[in-house]
């Protein structure tokens, strides 16, 4: 998953985007609402993180504003403020989610895995494509019963595949989810990525077929 986080709170935010980077989430951080909303515009994000007392645009700007685009992007409010009054509004205006700080990081986990849990059919932890199984819980792969170790790049890839089996995921999608706001993003980098998967998926059921022009679909081989 890749996650915005919109905090302005240098420390807290430092804080947190290390310890959301440890647990293998593509993380970005903006410390005001002008530029989150900028950026939101233009980018997509699976979970946005948003702390309503922001200067230029306020939280509750920034969601409007995500939800009049028509953005799906998972998100959860971060606040001090624990008013039932404040929680309830949110909800309303188009929030998935409510959390009083100060936040513990393994409940923050969990409920964003809650959150896509819901997007899947069945609400099922596990997601499999032939014999590649991705376990949303932990977040990681095993191809016919045994775990398949991925650099972060290619696990990035595969994680954006498989939650979006049987459907193509365009070249521009994955560069997206893969490279964060201060990275240079390269298009080619997918190709070698692919590569590289494909390799690693040389003896199972399932394989990445190239769709020309269109994109990318994870899908279990066909005689």
């Amino acid at each position: 998953m890749k996650l915005l986080l919109i905090e302005d709170d240098a420390q807290l935010a430092h804080w947190l985007v290390q310890l959301l980077r440890e647990q293998n989430f593509l993380v970005d951080h903006v410390a005001d609402g002008g530029a989150a909303d900028r950026l939101l515009a233009q980018s997509r994000y699976d979970v946005v993180l948003l702390d309503l007392n922001l200067p230029q645009l306020s939280g509750k700007g920034v969601l409007r504003r995500i939800r009049e685009r028509q953005d799906d992007a998972a998100v959860i409010v971060l606040t001090a403020s624990a008013s039932l009054d404040q929680k309830v509004q949110c909800l309303e205006m188009g929030a998935d989610d409510y959390l009083v700080k100060p936040i513990e990081v393994r409940e923050l986990v969990a409920r964003m895995q809650a959150l896509l849990r819901r997007q899947r059919p069945g609400k099922a932890n596990d997601i499999t494509c032939g014999d590649l199984r991705y376990d949303l819980r932990t977040r990681q792969f095993t191809l016919a019963g045994t775990d398949l170790a991925l650099p972060p790049r290619e696990r990035h890839l595969l994680e954006t595949l498989i939650l979006h089996a049987g459907t193509t995921v365009s070249r521009q999608a994955l560069v997206d989810g893969l490279f964060g706001i201060d990275e240079e993003a390269s298009a080619d980098a997918i190709d070698l990525y692919v590569h590289r998967l494909r390799k690693k998926l040389e003896a199972s059921s399932t394989t990445i077929v190239t769709l020309r022009g269109v994109g990318f679909l994870l899908r279990t081989r066909q005689d």
